[in-house]
């Protein structure tokens, strides 16, 4: 496609854009949304680039203490930055080059005094804290830190903030769109516990009644990656042989009266490796390695050090799985992220769509992979009872969204790639595409607009109001049509009734053995279909998330 073509589409999809209704306008946001949510100047003057977390856990009184050091380079020029940390947390002191700063907090925001700082300088500061963190309610959709036992009655501590944000336990710039090129994580635990982190342990070191578990992370991370898992764990590991003879550690964490439950129902880690690697490429933190923590909580995407609470179940707690596939959801699911949410990630919660449809797509890559489209299919199928259609997949910008009425950026947003891959028609094309956008954009925060942009550009056609259907508005297009006998065939009248001009995805219908490729619009339109009845008409629903009136 030329350029001028792709910069009438890139201009036709910021129009379309702009012009949908606001389904978010009854909302309610805060002066705390918007502190969370927004990239003020006082984030955007500088960038992080490495993290150093120094922590000490004390179990029996559920509490923390340390330090982070935040190193950073200025963007602009600023004398005022902003970092988070939640309310309920105290801070002892920011201190920089030995020089103590002042600061003041706006509810979870903090806003720290500086020197003046020109763009292109470096630097580097550490904020001391302790406190009691919050505990999560109901984890992993309830953030913060999880205070378990195990079955012998010790302690099982873990921690996931995916949206609360990882300023409910340490302090950092609090955004997705910022993640540092690299971290370390120093994390202090009763002797008799060990302590699992992400990346790789570089150190082990006795400190009396206490033992310092060193971690280092040499990728960049999301700030809701980080975590930290202390229990009674039993390790053990294995190797996975990527295409290309390169070799992957696998690591696995499990409480030490699982270990051999573990090692047989790990075995499928590498199996779903392979299939990732064929449809994505390699997995992205390759000399961090990957591995698989057990957690008392059901699971989470971890970057490197996967949360893994499935009890060893297939599917989702034993459910969840149709026609007698054995494989572990949560394995499969929470890994997929490692791809699509670690290594690619949204710029702003408002378009978690990007980590979490791709990701719930990946499940059926996966099934089809291993087992045949047909199962695919079924389990697409299954999949579209979760469906709610209540409100857009795309949210508000710059507040933090994370008050979903459903889930439709799980199930629906995979039954949208699902639909595009068809609607394309041709699966070379798509899995291209599939591929060629993930290897593109790996290890960097992306848009909706730059897979949209990007599919436009591959194809060389103007999926723009595909795009602003299924995404911008709560409903699906629907398939209006009539049906007149006409000797052995059939005359078919046709048309979208959708919400967006312009809407004119294609769609197959006919004979299921032999379907016939048509492109409604929203206008009504004609086609003559030899040798079929009325009785035999079909539209492939299967393949399409579509309603039908006919």
């Amino acid at each position: 496609m030329t350029r001028s073509i792709l910069s009438l589409l890139g201009f036709l999809l910021a129009f379309t854009a702009a012009a949908q209704p606001d389904f978010y306008k009854d909302y309610s946001f805060t002066e705390a949304d918007t502190l969370r949510g927004m990239l003020r100047p006082e984030r955007t003057c500088y960038d992080v680039t490495w993290y150093g977390l120094n922590l000490k856990v004390e179990p029996d009184k559920k509490f923390i203490s340390g330090f982070v050091d935040i190193a950073f380079n200025a963007v602009e020029d600023f004398n005022r930055l902003q970092i988070d940390l939640y309310d309920n947390m105290k801070i002892s002191k920011i201190e920089m080059a030995g020089k103590e700063l002042t600061y003041n907090r706006r509810f979870n925001a903090v806003f720290v005094d500086f020197p003046a700082m020109k763009k292109g300088a470096s630097g580097k500061f550490r904020v001391y804290y302790e406190g009691n963190p919050h505990v999560a309610q109901n984890p992993p959709w309830d953030g913060g830190f999880v205070w378990a036992s195990d079955e012998k009655d010790r302690p099982w501590i873990g921690v996931a903030c995916e949206g609360d944000g990882a300023s409910l336990w340490w302090p950092n710039k609090d955004h997705l769109s910022d993640e540092p090129d690299s971290m370390s994580i120093s994390v202090s635990v009763p002797a008799d516990l060990m302590c699992v982190a992400n990346g790789n342990l570089r150190k082990k070191t006795e400190e009396g009644a206490f033992t310092r578990y060193d971690w280092a992370v040499t990728y960049p991370i999301n700030n809701y990656n980080v975590s930290i898992n202390i229990a009674h764990y039993a390790h053990f590991g294995d190797t996975y042989t990527a295409f290309d003879g390169d070799k992957l550690a696998l690591d696995y964490y499990v409480l030490d009266y699982n270990l051999e439950k573990a090692r047989k129902h790990f075995e499928q880690v590498k199996p779903m490796m392979a299939c990732y690697e064929m449809y994505m490429g390699k997995y992205p933190f390759w000399n961090d390695g990957y591995a698989l923590v057990e957690t008392p909580y059901l699971g989470m995407e971890h970057q490197g050090a996967i949360a893994y609470g499935n009890r060893y179940m297939k599917g989702y707690l034993g459910g969840m799985i149709p026609r007698g596939q054995d494989w572990d959801y949560i394995i499969i699911h929470e890994s997929g992220h490692e791809w699509y949410g670690n290594s690619i990630t949204a710029n702003d919660l408002a378009e978690m769509w990007i980590h979490e449809s791709f990701t719930t797509y990946l499940e059926s890559v996966y099934i089809e992979c291993r087992y045949g489209d047909e199962e695919a299919i079924a389990y697409l199928r299954m999949q579209r009872f979760g469906i709610m259609n209540q409100e857009p997949i795309i949210g508000p910008k710059d507040v933090n969204f994370e008050d979903w009425q459903g889930g439709d950026h799980y199930n629906k947003g995979a039954w949208i790639l699902n639909t595009l891959r068809h609607a394309i028609g041709n699966d070379d094309l798509w899995w291209k595409i599939f591929k060629g956008f993930y290897q593109s954009h790996a290890r960097s925060n992306i848009t909706s607009e730059d897979f949209f942009n990007y599919v436009n550009e591959q194809t060389g056609q103007n999926w723009t109001p595909f795009f602003d259907q299924y995404f911008r508005y709560p409903g699906i297009p629907t398939l209006e049509y009539t049906l007149t006998g006409k000797g052995k065939n059939l005359v078919v009248k046709y048309r979208w009734l959708a919400d967006v001009p312009g809407f004119n995805m294609p769609v197959l219908v006919g004979n299921p053995g032999n379907m016939t490729r048509i492109q409604p619009t929203r206008e009504w339109q004609e086609t003559v279909i030899k040798d079929l009845s009325k009785s035999d008409f079909e539209v492939a629903t299967d393949l399409f998330y579509i309603k039908t009136k006919g």
